[in-house]
């Protein structure tokens, strides 16, 4: 394999694993606001993805791809609500380990991860015309 293909492959491995990254942001911070239905339920539990290099055996790239996204084993806030449904007997409902702001410096950390990639799949692809440009 050439080495701007490497170049576009890597990148394109990058934005992909950076996309699922937003994915699993997103639903986060959808069900950030959740709480149990039942007393005593677990609300919405929080994800992580974690990332792995992964060689590419035609090139001898070394790529990323998502090895994992697991639940957030961190404890539920609890949130005094008697009137709630969830409510255990002292009045407390749980709700999501979800933290916003934490959320949307992940989802900001893999936006900008994301377009470095997108601006080194579009440099390959630029160096491969201007290749093509010479050879004519």
């Amino acid at each position: 394999m050439d080495a701007l293909k490497s170049i576009i492959s890597i990148a394109a491995s990058g934005m992909h694993a950076q996309s699922e990254r937003l994915k699993v942001v997103s639903e986060n911070v959808a069900n950030a606001d959740t709480k149990g239905t039942t007393p005593g339920s677990d609300p919405y539990r929080r994800k992580i993805i974690s990332f792995e290099e992964m060689l590419d055996r035609e090139s001898g790239a070394s790529m990323v791809q998502v090895s994992d996204i697991a639940q957030d084993r961190s404890e539920f806030t609890l949130l005094f609500d008697p009137a709630h449904p969830a409510a255990d007997a002292n009045g407390f409902v749980k709700a999501s380990n979800v933290n916003p702001l934490l959320e949307m410096a992940n989802m900001r950390e893999a936006s900008r991860s994301y377009e470095a990639n997108l601006n080194m799949f579009e440099a390959g692809r630029r160096m491969r015309g201007q290749i093509i440009d010479l050879l004519k």
